[in-house]
């Protein structure tokens, strides 16, 4: 067994049987089944320790070998001349590696980052199943990536040849590991370690639903305007503040404290799942049924997160930004003029409540049901026209461009709350997308009366956060 495992999952093996036995050790009754598991954890850890000092002892001397392979130029003329061995052998060609997958060569010494995230660039260009745009996306993921190179491993681990084909035999064998040849089961084994939780199959990174709706463009349109993050952890940690403030001091004056404020928000990721159901007759014949699951489910989260994104309650999932301004200070709601009455004098008195420093880069939001409100206004072609019926929707709004929410209220309901218009800087609503979905394959899907209906599924999980980090930065209109 020891064989089959990485170095990572050896230390990790490692670790799980200490703790074993320490659980072992502090146990007051103990077994003769615990007695007996005592020698065979001594034997795997022996095995699994030594198979981890050959894989570091592989390492080290692969690091030697490159480092002292050197092209010695005409040390009479020019002196000499150190080429980078890995940046000059076939490894390395014209800027890029020839198999930036292939991770036995990589040095644990040095600029060790720096080189996985030149891999994972390489990896990007030549990762199959991917169009240009996913490749753009993908690009961005890495470039960005934090010091922990989480994306960057989950590039070089789910973008090789190797694994989507491994993957993509997965889907078609009806999540049957046994379909694998021993390498492809490595593969698999090797990404699965990236992952929180036990079981399933990650989801190959150009599939990925969060990287296709960053490619493709979300229909839901908060997603489009506010400012999206990748997630590492279980919350998004960040800073915020509502500006410096300055002051006209005097000749010789001491300068006053004009120190801003910070905030450190967190943004909490929640899990999201879907189900696929298959038929047995698609899931044989379907030759690109691995594509159009991971496009299915990317349409459904991408439906789902319009919800979330507005009206989400943070409970078990995203905040929403009208949940986060209606829970905030009350001087971010702006009620309206008249009782039950949206007005034109409510969309200018909100214009005019949002600070300058966030109005300059602010957008609207609100149901379309409120925007055909209001180009109801006027109706008679003067100031307050805004657009005529032939016309579309007018794709800006006092200046500001302007969005589309159906999840927001879009009527006005009498004796009520209704939140019809938001208006803000969305750079200051997060959106904490955590990379990597993870699928599995559910062989039965049964009917009311217990029988199996002919359908196979696939159940995937993934995760992601949203919530305003400041509210200042937002009015909401309150009709009511």
């Amino acid at each position: 067994m020891a064989v089959e495992l990485t170095h990572k999952q050896a230390l990790n093996r490692e670790k799980d049987i200490q703790d074993e036995l320490e659980r072992l050790k502090a146990k007051k009754d103990k077994t003769p089944e615990d007695h007996a598991a005592v020698p065979t954890l001594l034997d795997e850890f022996r095995q699994v320790h030594a198979h981890r000092l050959d894989l570091e002892h592989d390492m080290a001397l692969s690091e030697i070998r490159s480092a002292t392979k050197v092209e010695t130029a005409d040390t009479a003329d020019t002196g000499a001349q150190v080429v980078d061995a890995k940046r000059s052998g076939p490894e390395f060609i014209a800027g890029k590696y020839r198999n930036p997958w292939d991770l036995s060569e990589v040095r644990y010494a040095g600029n060790r980052e720096a080189e996985l995230r030149g891999r994972a660039l390489s990896a990007v260009e030549q990762m199959p199943f991917a169009t240009d745009k996913v490749r753009e996306a993908a690009t961005k993921f890495v470039e960005r990536d934090g010091r922990d190179g989480k994306a960057t491993e989950l590039v070089l681990n789910t973008t090789s040849p190797l694994y989507s084909e491994a993957f993509t035999k997965v889907i078609r064998s009806n999540g049957q590991m046994a379909a694998l040849n021993a390498e492809e089961q490595r593969e698999i084994t090797r990404a699965m370690s990236l992952t929180d939780t036990a079981g399933g199959f990650l989801v190959p990174f150009q599939l990925d639903p969060t990287v296709i709706l960053t490619a493709n463009g979300s229909v839901n349109q908060i997603r489009q305007i506010s400012r999206v993050v990748t997630a590492t952890g279980d919350v998004w940690n960040g800073i915020s503040s509502a500006g410096v403030t300055g002051s006209w001091d005097g000749e010789a004056v001491e300068v006053s404290d004009d120190a801003p404020t910070l905030g450190q928000p967190s943004v909490p990721v929640y899990k999201f799942q879907v189900y696929v159901p298959v038929s047995h007759e698609i899931a044989m014949d379907a030759p690109g049924l691995a594509n159009d699951i991971a496009q299915f489910i990317a349409f459904e989260k991408d439906a789902k997160e319009g919800i979330a994104f507005a009206t989400g309650s943070g409970s078990g999932q995203p905040t929403g930004i009208v949940t986060a301004l209606v829970a905030s200070s009350p001087t971010v709601v702006v009620n309206s003029a008249t009782t039950d009455t949206f007005a034109l004098a409510d969309v200018y008195a909100l214009d005019s409540a949002l600070p300058a420093r966030y109005a300059a880069n602010a957008s609207w939001l609100a149901h379309r049901g409120t925007y055909n409100a209001m180009r109801r206004f006027d109706t008679n072609g003067g100031a307050a026209l805004w657009g005529f019926l032939a016309d579309g929707r007018k794709p800006e709004l006092l200046g500001r461009p302007d969005y589309v929410s159906e999840a927001m209220d879009g009527v006005v309901n009498a004796s009520q709350e209704n939140y019809l218009l938001a208006f803000g800087d969305f750079q200051n609503y997060v959106i904490a997308d955590r990379l990597g979905v993870t699928m599995s394959y559910i062989p039965h899907t049964f009917g009311a009366n217990g029988r199996p209906t002919g359908q196979a599924g696939w159940h995937a999980w993934m995760r992601v956060g949203a919530d305003s980090v400041n509210d200042a930065a937002f009015r909401l209109l309150n009709v009511t």
